[in-house]
């Protein structure tokens, strides 16, 4: 661990000149790669030299302790050295973790009702309403980009855009099929249903990322729809774009221009062509281990939301959470920050096998 300390701090040493060179300040592209990297490597560094500075100042207590003054001074500095160096070499252990890439990335949320019919759409509105306020709580921005609701409320689907700091870091474990229990609101009898919905996290990329071949998307105009089929836009703004290689289709009606919902669209296609990437690149790694928590595969059941016992279990960790009310306005952090520290505590114990 401390060879690999040491040569990110000699890298970090050589960006701090080059970032302060001016011929490197001229070119702006290459200037601010090389920030990019300084900023990312800048908190292992100050805790690796914090590291030092202790295990120097324990190593000087200990040459102090022939002195009979200066013995009982020395000897509380090495407690204190003693008691510090462990925890920062724990710090510094999750700090080398390495970071995923996409972390710091705007992301498209796609939520789709599964098994249950119209209870199925009225909980994908129920989870929509939850990450528009946990979007709210974190001063995000929310953007939606297609839907299609039923009569009562609820979504057959929904697509959203959230743009803000580091929003797919704190997102990107919500992907999977998520279970309520509850008993509807159509149910006379009062007996429970068991529904689901689908919820999908992209990150958001850019044009530069991923190419595409203008010749390989069709596009296809259309009026966009409210409830029940009604019409909102007497214009055909909505815009539906097929990739044909891959059949994958990305749609956006939110706009009231049809150059705007073409942008959307366009912007929605790349992430799913960027996600059906990554989706490959990770099967390629079968072999290494992976996150127990982050495998986002859509068709796992990450979650169930048990109305009659006000609880919210994540299946992937084991938490149940018993404040249904205050999770569904969007208080999620406990549970993200579960699932967070547990997705570092996985690759951590992969790191040192």
């Amino acid at each position: 661990m401390f060879q690999k300390l040491e040569a990110v701090e000699k890298r970090y040493d050589e960006l701090t000149k080059l970032i302060s060179d001016p011929d490197v300040i001229s070119r702006q592209s290459e200037w601010q790669k090389y920030m990019k990297e300084h900023s990312e490597i800048a908190e292992i560094v100050e805790k690796y030299r914090e590291y030092k500075k202790v295990k120097e100042a324990m190593d000087e207590a200990r040459e102090m302790l022939g002195d009979k003054d200066l013995k009982e001074l020395a000897e509380i500095q090495i407690e204190e050295s003693k008691e510090k160096l462990p925890k920062i070499e724990e710090e510094l252990k999750m700090l080398l973790i390495p970071k995923d890439k996409d972390d710091e990335r705007n992301i498209i949320c796609e939520i789709r009702g599964g098994a249950g019919g119209e209870e199925a759409a009225l909980f994908a509105g129920t989870l929509f309403r939850m990450y528009s306020m946990y979007a709210e709580r974190k001063h995000w921005k929310l953007d939606i980009l297609n839907e299609n609701s039923t009569g009562l409320g609820g979504y057959k689907e929904v697509s959203f855009m959230i743009t803000g700091k580091g929003v797919y870091s704190r997102l990107k474990f919500e992907s999977g099929v998520h279970r309520v229990q509850r008993v509807p609101e159509t149910e006379s009898s009062g007996r429970i249903h068991t529904s689901t919905a689908t919820v999908a996290v992209l990150p958001v990329v850019e044009d530069v990322e991923i190419e595409i071949n203008p010749a390989d998307i069709r596009m296809e105009v259309y009026r966009a729809s409210g409830a029940g089929g009604q019409h909102v836009n007497k214009t055909s703004s909505a815009v539906r774009l097929i990739h044909e290689p891959t059949g994958i289709v990305a749609e956006c009606q939110t706009e009231r221009s049809q150059v705007q919902n073409r942008e959307y669209a366009m912007r929605l296609l790349r992430s799913r062509l960027y996600e059906m990437e990554k989706e490959k690149q990770d099967a390629e790694l079968a072999n290494e281990r992976k996150s127990q928590v982050g495998s986002g595969d859509r068709s796992e059941k990450i979650r169930t939301y048990n109305y009659p016992q006000g609880r919210i279990t994540d299946h992937r960790i084991g938490l149940s959470i018993y404040q249904m009310e205050d999770f569904l306005n969007g208080n999620l952090d406990e549970m993200i920050d579960s699932l967070t520290a547990a997705d570092r505590a996985e690759k951590l114990k992969g790191g040192e096998e």
